[in-house]
């Protein structure tokens, strides 16, 4: 399944996350390697891995291994969290009678401000791939649809052909846990698109995939890490350091309310399961807003002018 064996009960715990919860392939792989993780803390120390011996003490003890090796909150906090939901299938399942880690604490983690790049810079991203080549027409497609969908990379590279509809400006995207959204793409996202796949069969090969929307040279689906390395590429056109692809999500996700979305809108566009992770985005807005506030009110206590904001 992966780079090492791991007990049964984990091997059917992939199973039931894939079938039954139907969870996305980067999320069970990470449940997946978290729980490997602390199998080989346990076979190190005991010899044996077998769920039925598991205690608190045990799962406390490997949580200060993790605090020891200096690993983050955040890698922390997931790991409890892979551990969770284990120990909650077992119990599903009959194998245990009581969750060990039920007191577990969670570290609190430091809620991070999304990073986003300005409307200059998504620009000048956008306009990086040059040429009229058709990976040039495929590069600035998939800028113009992350940037104006918010779409995450997978999602990008997962569109097959049947699930964009042009006349309609409107995608078909599968998200998280395989949950599906229809979600509206802008004007220029579809002139993209549409000069795009008029290049598309040009991409072939012995791998032709028929139904991918995005094609590699060899005519095969477009993998995430090439996505990856197109935002790269671009970055030296940005004034901005560090770009990624997710940079692009969250600045459509910032701008869209910047400009006066609601947020319910902004967390159906992106696939959020919970509002709480859309309202992140005001953390920004708000930021903003009081720098405003501050260069602009008279009685801010950081500004000297005498101009005032709007009513």
């Amino acid at each position: 399944m992966f780079y090492m064996s791991v007990h049964r009960t984990i091997e059917a715990f992939h199973g039931y996350l894939s079938i039954e919860r139907r969870m996305s392939k980067n999320t069970i792989m990470a449940y997946m390697r978290d729980l490997a993780s602390f199998q080989s803390y346990v076979l190190d120390r005991s010899g044996a891995f077998e769920p039925v011996q598991i205690e608190r003490r045990l799962l406390r003890r490997y949580l200060g291994h993790l605090h020891s090796e200096g690993h983050s909150v955040a890698t922390i906090a997931r790991r409890i969290s892979a551990l969770r939901a284990y120990f909650k299938y077992l119990i599903k399942q009959d194998i245990l009678e009581s969750d060990p880690s039920g007191n577990l604490k969670t570290p609190k983690q430091e809620k991070l401000t999304p990073r986003f790049l300005s409307a200059d810079d998504a620009q000048r991203l956008i306009e990086h791939p040059v040429g009229d080549t058709p990976s040039a027409y495929r590069d600035r497609a998939i800028l113009e649809l992350a940037y104006s969908a918010g779409l995450r990379v997978g999602e990008v590279v997962s569109l097959n052909v049947k699930d964009v509809d042009l006349e309609a400006r409107t995608l078909r995207v599968v998200g998280k846990g395989d949950k599906t959204r229809i979600v509206p793409i802008g004007r220029h996202a579809v002139v993209a698109l549409e000069l795009w796949l008029a290049r598309r069969h040009e991409l072939n090969g012995r791998n032709q995939d028929l139904d991918a929307v995005f094609r590699n040279a060899r005519g095969g689906r477009l993998s995430a890490r090439s996505v990856q390395r197109l935002v790269t590429k671009g970055r030296e056109s940005c004034q901005q350091q560090g770009a990624t692809p997710h940079w692009l999500r969250h600045a459509c996700a910032t701008h869209m309310l910047g400009s006066g979305a609601d947020l319910r809108s902004i967390q159906e566009l992106l696939g959020h399961a919970s509002l709480s992770t859309t309202q992140r985005y005001t953390h920004v807005d708000l930021e903003k807003l009081m720098k405003t506030y501050d260069k602009a009110h008279p009685r801010s206590g950081h500004s000297t002018s005498e101009s005032i904001l709007p009513t």
